[in-house]
């Protein structure tokens, strides 16, 4: 069972560093852990964030699949991979740290806050003109990625298990990052 569990925290840091690797505060390329955190270095924090952060995830995921198949404009698709290419591997990490430190990992976005919201948006339901679409997709992801970043800054400063403070980095580094590009898309500056 120690053996297991260790393997599957090995796995998870491993993961968390790959993710990582290009630009968290440390990119070492040894393949493994330079913190020694395991299973049992967590605390009531990191499980917050994983636990938060699973379902936040899974609701960017849904409206980028939407954009993917609504949006007109080709940075807007674009924009919409990306944050399904790095969002749905976080997805997939922070489970198995949950899993391993024998917590529930979140099923759905039912009761996450704000996916009421894009549920109720006329462009995003009803396809009107896609220009609508692709604005109302930028103005609800950017408030979507502040609240990721509130909940990453959070992790960071109150976070112990070294794979998760090292994640909420990489999504407080890149979020921000697709915010200001979602603010130059909208015009605004």
């Amino acid at each position: 069972m120690r053996k297991t569990r260790r393997t599957l925290v090995v796995m998870a840091a491993t993961a968390a560093l790959a993710l990582t690797a290009c630009g968290g505060k440390d990119s070492t390329s040894t393949g493994s852990t330079t913190s020694g955190s395991t299973a049992e270095d967590h605390n009531a924090q990191d499980i917050t964030f994983a636990q938060g952060m699973i379902p936040h995830h899974k609701g960017a995921l849904e409206m980028a699949e939407e954009a993917a198949d609504k949006a007109s404009s080709a940075e807007v698709k674009s924009l919409a991979a990306r944050i399904e290419k790095a969002q749905a591997p976080e997805i997939e990490t922070m489970s198995g740290w949950l899993k391993s430190w024998g917590k529930d990992v979140p099923a759905s976005t039912e009761s996450m806050p704000g996916m009421e919201d894009m549920e109720s948006m006329p462009e995003m339901n009803h396809g009107s003109a896609a220009e609508d679409f692709d604005k109302a997709f930028l103005a609800m992801m950017i408030e979507h990625h502040k609240g990721a970043v509130t909940m990453a800054t959070t992790e960071k400063a109150k976070g112990e298990y070294g794979p998760a403070t090292s994640m909420a980095d990489d999504v407080i580094r890149t979020q921000n990052a697709e915010i200001t590009e979602m603010n130059k898309l909208l015009g605004k500056n």
